[in-house]
C-alpha cells in the first residue's frame, strides 16, 4: 500500500485557517495498482437495497396482522397479510435476481449454518414466505380461516427476525462502514422496518390505531439509531456523512420526519382530510425507509472501494495499543 500526495491546498492562498499554512499536502490512500484493499461485494442495485427494504416491510406487516387478528381489527389484519405476502414475494424475487439463478437460492436451503447470517436469513425468509402466502390466501378466499390464523401467527412470530437479520448480514462482512456499525445497524433496520410496516398499516383506516403507533415509534428509533451510528464509528462515519450516501440519508431523514408528522396529524383529524394525511404519511415513511436502506448500502460500497476506510482505523487502533502499552510500562516502572 502507498500514500500519494494530492498537491492541493485548502482555503484561499493555501491556508487552512487564520494564519495557518498547510505545509504538507493531504494524503490519499491507494493500494498497489490502484486496487481496493478489500474486495467490494458484488451485490447489485436495486436488487439488494430493495431486498433489504421489502423484507422489513413484510416482517412488520405480518406481526401487525397477527396482532390485529387477536384484537379483532379485520381491516388491519387484511392489509397486513397482503402486505406481508407482497413484500416476501418481491423480496425473494429481488434476491433471486441478484443471485442470477433461482437454484442458487435453493442451494442455500440445503444446509443450515447457524454461524452464517445468510444461511439463517434464508431459513427465515423461506418459511416466512410460505406462511405469509397461506395466510393471505385464506384472507382472500375465506377458505380455512383457522389454518389462515395459524399461518398468520407463524409469520408474525418470524417477522421480527426478518426485519433485522439483514443488518447482521451486512455487519458480518469486512466492509468498514457496515462492520464498524455492528451495534447500531440492527436498531436502524428495526426502526426503518417499523416505520415502513406501520406506514402500510395506515391504509387500514379506522383500524389503523396500532399501526400509527408502530410507525411513529419506528421513525423515532430509526432517526436515533442512525444518529448514534454516525456519532460512534469514528473514521467510517465519513462514508455516511459525505457524498451521495449523505444526500440520500438526509433525504431519508426528511421523509421519515414528514411521514411521522403526517401519521400523527392523520390520527387527529377526521374524514377525508385525516385519511389523506395518513396516506401521505405512510407513503413518506416508506420512501424514507427505502432511502435509508439504500443510503446504508451505498455507504458500505463507498467504504469498500476507498483504502482509507481500512487503513486509517487500523493505524488508530495500533497507535492506541502502543500508547496503552507505554502507559502501562510507565505505571509499572513508577510503582517499582
Amino acid at each position: 500500500m502507498t500514500a500519494e500526495t494530492t498537491g492541493r491546498r485548502r482555503g484561499r492562498g493555501g491556508r487552512r485557517g487564520r494564519g495557518e499554512q498547510l505545509m504538507v499536502p493531504d494524503a490519499e490512500f491507494t493500494s498497489y495498482y490502484g486496487r481496493p484493499i478489500i474486495k467490494s461485494p458484488t451485490w447489485k442495485v436495486p436488487d439488494v437495497p430493495a431486498y433489504l427494504y421489502l423484507g422489513g416491510v413484510a416482517g412488520v406487516s405480518a406481526a401487525l396482522s397477527a396482532l390485529a387478528d387477536v384484537t379483532d381489527r379485520p381491516a388491519l389484519r387484511r392489509t397486513g397479510r397482503l402486505a406481508a405476502l407482497v413484500g416476501a414475494t418481491a423480496s425473494v424475487g429481488a434476491l433471486v435476481h441478484d443471485l442470477g439463478r433461482p437454484q442458487r437460492f435453493l442451494n442455500m436451503l440445503r444446509v443450515f449454518k447457524p454461524t452464517s447470517p445468510l444461511s439463517v436469513g434464508s431459513w427465515i425468509l423461506a418459511p416466512f414466505g410460505t406462511l405469509a402466502a397461506a395466510a393471505a390466501a385464506s384472507e382472500l378466499t375465506g377458505i380455512a380461516p383457522g389454518l389462515g390464523r395459524l399461518a398468520g401467527a407463524g409469520a408474525g412470530v418470524l417477522g421480527p427476525a426478518l426485519t433485522t437479520y439483514t443488518a447482521v448480514l451486512l455487519a458480518d462482512t469486512a466492509v468498514p462502514a457496515w462492520h464498524e456499525g455492528y451495534r447500531e445497524l440492527p436498531f436502524v433496520f428495526a426502526g426503518s422496518a417499523l416505520a415502513a410496516g406501520g406506514g402500510v398499516g395506515l391504509l387500514a383506516g379506522r383500524d389503523a390505531g396500532p399501526a400509527r403507533k408502530v410507525a411513529v415509534a419506528g421513525a423515532v428509533l430509526e432517526l436515533a439509531a442512525t444518529a448514534a451510528l454516525e456519532h460512534r464509528i469514528g473514521y467510517a462515519r465519513r462514508a455516511y456523512t459525505e457524498g451521495r450516501p449523505a444526500t440520500v440519508l438526509a433525504a431519508a431523514r426528511a421523509a421519515t420526519v414528514a411521514g411521522a408528522v403526517g401519521a400523527v396529524a392523520g390520527g387527529l383529524l377526521r374524514g377525508r382530510g385525516g385519511r389523506a394525511l395518513s396516506l401521505a404519511g405512510g407513503l413518506l415513511l416508506n420512501a424514507g425507509s427505502a432511502a435509508t436502506r439504500y443510503g446504508v448500502f451505498d455507504a458500505g460500497m463507498v467504504s469498500a472501494r476507498d483504502p482509507a476506510y481500512t487503513v486509517v482505523p487500523q493505524r488508530e487502533r495500533l497507535t492506541a495499543r502502543r500508547q496503552a502499552g507505554e502507559s502501562g510500562t510507565a505505571r509499572r516502572q513508577a510503582g517499582g
